[in-house]
């Protein structure tokens, strides 16, 4: 046994270290995907793959480390001290290729204790099309660079082989050698932070509080999801397309609470598309983690043991879990966000007082081209005029806040530095007003944004999301909220409404884009008490 006080006293500790690594992450990672709008996640795993603690990021990342840590050691069963390892494929525990994870062990006790893991987004990696995600693409290899579990450090000192091949399929290296070296150092950062906690209190003394620190979330979880009504409830979310012709691609999910135990079955779910908003395995995992999460206390904590109650029950070959092969990089948006509204929905009528509105569609544009001050080529990804989020019985929407999968963890970067740092203009960033969705709480604005880009010669842009035609979904009688429209305005004049899935978006110098981002879910019937 071993006594609470101490418990707590280290469940802090290491949620500081897993917060200080943000931090690092933060201040020293190179490009603006990362250090203005935070498109990053830190987990402590421990050597059975449980997450023991995490920073508030990017929840999508969080729930998928421990299947990315299960796979690593599967490929190497015995860690080396000092050793750095990497891996990026969906099919081995990754979010989607653009998101690289960098992991370092840490040794206790004798033995292999914990994995320091950095999950970050990076601005290119290779493949068709520039920024990370094709449209276009009907398989995996024509997303980017695969990798698989690999070793990056040999006796504690990078390969420097291994970092020029990769760096040499990515389109902005530069950018990608200073986000890995960020990456490293963050990683190395709660290697250290581990090791001093573990000289201080004995590797017998942190192990133990682990154990207690998960049970301790079980027992928390459990204790809410008994107090919901029992049963068994349905709900499901769509999808515009997968951009290859597939249209309202269908999630389905039934949930059965029964005491403390809660089984997600997803089963019903749709086929596998053509197109990248197909999940894998561990990214639908991840995404039934969340959508848990969201339901549970603000004081539970977020780690392997609240997640104890529950059960995922799910068919490979549906759009939810992919068959190794398909395109994925869309995933961790979509069909994440419609896994997570879907189970919300069903869980409306057990819970209606935890349940919120659905969060605003993910509609993301990329843009690429030289820049007219100095002719440096860029890619620019944009997360401005972000969508709102649902209402809930505490009360409205956040607005301009972001998607299911991001909690409002991912920021929209500073303007002031974007227009430093690329050919931009941003002539308005304002709220769309009435774009939440109507009810007894509303559902949070939607971004409103005139962006000029000033490019030197025509720029190409791609686009990447959903929710031209399905909002956010209202709950308990609340209403969805708007849906995207974006417009690209030529200096000539013309204009043309942008499809969510579209690659080689012809960009004119001086051209404007106009986005109006829909808005968030009601939550109950406008008048109701």
């Amino acid at each position: 046994m071993i006594d609470p006080v101490t418990v707590a006293v280290l469940q802090n500790r290491l949620n500081a270290i897993a917060e200080e690594m943000g931090e690092a992450m933060l201040r020293t990672s190179y490009s603006q995907i990362l250090n203005s709008s935070r498109d990053f996640s830190i987990g402590l795993i421990d050597a059975q793959a449980r997450l023991v603690a995490q920073a508030d990021h990017i929840p999508v990342h969080v729930g998928a480390l421990p299947w990315a840590v299960r796979a690593l050691m599967e490929a190497f069963p015995s860690p080396a001290p000092d050793d750095v390892y990497l891996l990026n494929d969906p099919y081995f525990g990754g979010s989607h290729l653009p998101d690289l994870t960098a992991f370092v062990p840490v040794f206790a006790g004798g033995g292999l204790a914990f994995w320091s893991v950095v999950r970050a987004h990076q601005s290119d990696i290779g493949g068709a099309t520039m920024g990370g995600y094709n449209p276009g693409a009907t398989e995996i290899w024509q997303e980017g660079l695969r990798i698989p579990p690999i070793l990056l450090t040999e006796r504690g000192v990078v390969r420097e082989d291994l970092v020029r091949m990769l760096a040499a399929n990515v389109r902005l290296p530069q950018d990608f050698r200073g986000d890995l070296a960020a990456m490293v150092g963050a990683a190395r950062l709660g290697q250290k932070r581990l090791d001093a906690a573990a000289a201080e209190f004995g590797a017998a003394t942190l192990l133990a509080a682990v154990e207690a620190m998960l049970d301790g979330a079980e027992h928390h979880a459990r204790a809410v999801v008994a107090s919901w009504q029992d049963g068994t409830y349905t709900g499901a979310a769509v999808l515009d397309d997968d951009g290859h012709g597939i249209e309202n691609v269908t999630v389905h999910a039934t949930v059965t609470v029964a005491g403390s135990d809660l089984t997600v079955d997803l089963t019903e779910s749709d086929p596998q598309v053509i197109g990248f908003i197909n999940s894998s395995h561990a990214n639908m995992q991840s995404a039934v983690a969340m959508a848990f999460a969201f339901l549970l206390d603000p004081d539970c904590a977020r780690n392997a043991g609240a997640f104890r109650p529950l059960r995922v029950i799910a068919r490979e070959g549906t759009v939810v879990w992919a068959r190794e092969g398909a395109p994925v990089t869309m995933c961790t948006s979509h069909c994440s966000d419609e896994i997570v509204e879907a189970i919300i929905v069903a869980l409306s009528a057990a819970c209606p007082d935890r349940v919120m509105g659905g969060w605003g569609r993910r509609f993301r544009v990329a843009i690429e081209g030289r820049d007219g001050r100095d002719g440096r080529r860029f890619i620019w990804h944009m997360f401005h005029a972000r969508p709102g989020g649902g209402a809930s019985i505490a009360g409205d929407g956040w607005h301009n806040s972001g998607e299911w999968h991001t909690a409002g963890g991912l920021k929209f970067g500073s303007i002031e530095v974007a227009e430093a740092r690329f050919p931009l203009v941003f002539e308005s960033h304002e709220f769309n007003l009435g774009s939440g969705g109507a009810g007894r709480h509303r559902g949070g604005d939607g971004g409103a944004m005139w962006l000029r880009i000033d490019t030197a010669g025509p720029a190409t842009a791609n686009t990447a999301g959903d929710g031209v035609r399905h909002g956010a979904r209202g709950m308990l009688g609340g209403g969805d909220g708007a849906v995207h429209r974006y417009t690209l305005h030529a200096p000539d004049g013309t204009a043309r409404v942008l499809k969510t899935k579209e690659v080689g978006i012809a960009v004119a110098p001086g051209s404007r884009l106009h986005v109006l981002a829909g808005g968030g879910g009601g939550w109950g019937a406008e008048g109701g008490a």
